[in-house]
């Protein structure tokens, strides 16, 4: 327990620094715990130390920890940050704050067809792959505008993008993370002056690796997941 609060204040310190540095509000950045290689009982832990948002990236995964949480629904906002699958939204979507990982026409269709009569529309990001790596999820930063092209008018609430960087390898400039994060945001910059009226606020980028850079470059949503469990065992 000790470790876990000190990494947790820790990376709360690296994020309140990054944003000094940004000139930013330090409540302008959300900080998404990661909790898919810890157990309910870690996950309960973050939320009782006040993270709210947590993210998983199986459906199986949030189905469990949301049902092994279910008393603490009410301070939890779950995100999907994984591949969804088509045949996997109609028990995920319901679960989900947010939606980080639109990838496709295809899916968003299914998003559309499965939300477009239950309710609200569910909020999402569209996942752009920043490194051309064709090993990458997400979309090419050419395909997203056919996309915006093609969204349907109900069952899907576009809030902005997501990206991940490249993993640091030898020899890669020491600010290959910052300029592509940078490249995500002037995606985003562009397609809202494009497309008058449409507002596009969050950007989810920075893992534990690389969140400093995400935030300097506007990153409102860093997803954290080793920073926070380095050192503890796994319940």
């Amino acid at each position: 327990m000790a470790q876990f609060s000190d990494n947790l204040a820790c990376v709360r310190e690296r994020v309140a620094d990054a944003c000094q540095r940004a000139a930013r509000p330090v409540e302008s950045v959300r900080l998404v715990g990661v909790t898919k290689t810890v157990g309910p009982t870690l996950a309960r832990e973050l939320v009782e130390a006040g993270c709210s948002d947590l993210a998983e990236s199986r459906p199986q995964a949030l189905w469990a920890k949301q049902e092994a949480l279910a008393d603490l629904a009410d301070r939890i906002r779950w995100h999907f940050i994984g591949h969804l699958q088509r045949n996997k939204l109609r028990r995920t979507l319901p679960l989900c704050h947010l939606v980080h990982s639109l990838d496709s026409l295809r899916l968003l269709d299914a998003i559309a067809a499965e939300r477009g009569g239950h309710g609200s529309p569910v909020d999402v990001l569209i996942e752009v792959n920043l490194t051309g790596e064709t090993a990458r999820t997400g979309l090419e930063p050419a395909a997203v505008r056919p996309l915006l092209d093609a969204w349907p008018a109900r069952g899907a609430r576009l809030c902005g993008l997501m990206g991940m960087a490249s993993a640091a390898a030898p020899g890669d400039p020491p600010d290959t993370a910052r300029r592509q994060f940078a490249g995500l945001r002037a995606l985003r910059d562009r397609i809202e002056a494009e497309r008058p009226g449409l507002r596009l606020p969050e950007l989810s980028m920075g893992m534990s690796g690389d969140f400093e850079d995400a935030i300097l470059e506007g990153a409102t949503i860093v997803r954290i997941g080793s920073a926070l469990w380095e050192g503890v065992a796994n319940r």
